[in-house]
C-alpha cells in the first residue's frame, strides 16, 4: 500500500507494511468514532504513530493569500495539503476522509470573530470553500516519544499549552499577524535532543524557535497560555517553544474574512500518514 501527498506539495511515496495498515484501520476506526460524535476531545497523546493536521477552512476568494501567508511562514504552517474548492474530501491524507466531519471540534469564524464551535460543519458547508491542512507539532511528539522523552501534558492527558507572542509572521495579502508556539518543559539534556529529533521533522514545525526565558517571546506568565492547558516547569526544567499551527487562528482574528473554519486548539484532523514517513 502506498500513500502519496497530490497536494500541498511534497510526496511522500513510502510504502506501508502490512502491520501498518492494521494499525490504520484502528485509526480508521477512531476517526469514525470522530465522525460520529462520540470522540470530541483534544487528540495530544492519540493515534501517536499518524500524522495530525492543523485544518482552516477558507472561501476560495482567500485561498491565494492565505496559500501565500503558509508559504511565507513556512514553521508555524507548513501545509500538508490543500483541496480543490468545495471538495470536503482529502484523498491524498487517508480513505475517506471527510474534512466536515472528521474534526473532533471545529471553530466557525465570521468577519474574524468567532462565532461557534460545532463537533461538524456539514450545515455551513459551502461550495467555494477550499481546505488547508497544516502539519501539527502532535506528530513530532511520536518522535520524542520514541526516543524516550517524556512529555508532562501527555502523561497528564492535558491539552499542550500554546502562546500568542510578540514574533511577527510575515505578511501576505490580507493575513498577518503574531506567531503562536506550542511549549514543553524540558531538562537540558532533553531539550538538546529534542532540537535534534524535531529538526528532522520540517513539515510539522521542525526544530523548536526558542529555549527559555519566554519574555523573549513576549510571554508574561507560562501558567496563562492563550490556547490548551498549562502545565508544571519544575525548576531543573527549561520550557522549549516551537512553532504552532494555531497562529492562522491568530491572523484570521486581523484579516477577518467573512467565513472560515478551524479546528478548535488541540482537537486534530488524523490521517492515515505514519509520522515515520516525514522524516528527513
Amino acid at each position: 500500500m502506498t500513500l502519496r501527498m497530490q497536494k500541498g506539495g511534497g510526496v511522500f511515496g513510502a510504502t506501508v507494511d502490512s502491520k501498518s495498515v492494521q494499525a490504520i484501520a484502528g485509526v480508521q476506526s477512531l476517526r469514525a468514532k470522530i465522525r460520529s460524535g462520540e470522540f470530541t476531545s483534544h487528540t495530544s497523546g492519540v493515534a501517536e504513530d499518524f500524522v495530525q493536521g492543523n485544518v482552516v477552512i477558507l472561501p476560495q476568494k482567500y485561498a491565494k493569500d492565505f496559500a501565500a501567508f503558509c508559504e511565507r511562514n513556512p514553521k508555524p504552517c507548513p501545509v500538508l495539503a490543500m483541496s480543490d474548492a468545495g471538495d470536503p474530501m482529502l484523498a491524498s491524507l487517508g480513505r475517506d476522509i471527510d474534512v466536515r466531519t472528521d474534526v473532533p471540534r471545529y471553530r466557525v469564524w465570521r468577519n474574524g470573530e468567532l462565532a461557534a464551535e460545532p463537533t461538524d460543519v456539514q450545515s455551513v458547508w459551502r461550495d467555494d470553500l477550499v481546505t488547508f491542512v497544516i502539519g501539527c507539532s502532535f506528530s513530532f511528539e511520536w518522535a520524542l516519544a520514541k526516543e524516550g522523552i517524556s512529555l508532562r501534558h501527555v502523561n497528564q492527558g492535558k491539552n499542550v499549552a500554546m502562546y500568542r507572542t510578540n514574533v511577527a509572521t510575515t505578511p501576505a495579502g490580507v493575513f498577518y499577524g503574531p506567531m503562536v508556539v506550542s511549549m514543553r518543559p524540558l531538562n537540558a539534556n532533553d531539550a538538546v535532543r529534542a532540537y535534534e529529533i524535531t529538526s528532522r521533522y520540517p513539515r510539522v514545525h521542525g526544530a523548536p524557535v526558542h529555549v527559555g526565558d519566554p519574555s523573549v517571546l513576549g510571554i508574561a506568565d507560562l501558567q496563562k497560555p492563550d490556547y490548551g492547558d498549562a502545565v508544571e516547569v519544575k525548576p531543573d526544567e527549561t520550557p522549549v517553544f516551537w512553532a504552532c499551527g494555531v497562529t492562522p487562528q491568530a491572523a484570521i482574528t486581523q484579516a477577518k474574512p467573512d467565513f472560515c473554519i478551524t479546528h478548535a486548539p488541540g482537537s486534530m484532523l488524523i490521517t492515515d500518514l505514519l509520522n515515520s514517513q516525514l522524516a528527513h
